[in-house]
């Protein structure tokens, strides 16, 4: 079975769920991040008076580009990174368009606020991921990544299967929290110059850019023989799981107690 056609048909699944999923209990208000920042941490700073309830506010030179930064209410010191315009998810169209606005570039910035909720104490940068969860696993329907701490497990797995990471996707060959991820390596030391990551997603990955809704991806810190870099993750949504790549994070932060 050739990658592509395993990629295709784990995409397909999404049509097949998504009815069963809309039949389930229903959701919490999609909506909720949207207006925190739409109406609240927006209108506050641009009105001189701090950006609250959000950690910062940056419109990195405009507020079509502006991503805000806020406190998740889950977890010890989990951030999430938000659009001060309206974007759906993953599988919004303006993700890759040119000036898609830099969510994950801030929220690696945004590792310091994730220290500080930590009471200052510092984090390897392998020891902090970026998540983003496919469009059929997620309770918000404003894009947001996940900025926080990484599970011990998935942390001593990449450990070992890192140096066998170049910068092309293929298939990992060891389970990530029982999940068989895709993955590649980019060396990037706080991806504000790079290629934007879902655009090395959906151009990299076969049949990604067609299912970007189904798609879930992380980036977690990393270094290649000295240089620092992060290992992408990629996650297809299915019958059987997946699409979650927040799962790889450990929102009680058990690794900042190995932290020096």
């Amino acid at each position: 079975m050739t990658r592509r056609f395993l990629v295709f048909r784990l995409l397909t699944a999404p049509a097949l769920a998504l009815p069963l999923a809309l039949a389930g209990p229903a959701r919490a208000d999609p909506n909720a991040l949207w207006r925190i920042v739409h109406d609240g941490c927006v209108p506050h700073f641009d009105a001189g008076k701090g950006p609250t309830p959000c950690e910062v506010v940056d419109m990195n030179g405009g507020v079509a580009e502006g991503v805000a930064i806020l406190k998740d209410r889950v977890g010890v010191a989990q951030m999430l990174a938000i659009p001060t315009r309206r974007i759906s998810g993953i599988e919004d169209p303006q993700m890759l368009a040119p000036d898609a606005p830099p969510v994950f570039a801030d929220g690696w910035k945004a590792k310091t606020f994730v220290e500080a909720r930590l009471g200052g104490r510092a984090l390897p940068r392998e020891a902090v991921a970026l998540a983003i969860n496919s469009q059929y696993a997620r309770s918000q329907d404003q894009l947001h990544v996940h900025v926080d701490c990484v599970r011990i497990d998935v942390l001593k797995a990449l450990e070992g299967y890192k140096s066998a990471l170049d910068d092309q996707w293929r298939a990992m060959t060891v389970a990530l929290n029982g999940r068989a991820y895709f993955a590649r390596r980019l060396l990037s030391d706080d991806l504000i110059h790079d290629e934007p990551l879902l655009r090395l997603l959906a151009d990299g990955l076969p049949d990604a850019k067609a299912h970007m809704g189904a798609m879930s991806m992380a980036a977690i810190g990393a270094d290649f023989d000295g240089k620092p870099g992060f290992v992408l993750l990629a996650d297809v949504f299915s019958l059987e799981g997946g699409g979650h790549a927040e799962d790889l994070q450990d929102h009680n932060c058990a690794i900042a107690q190995m932290a020096p």
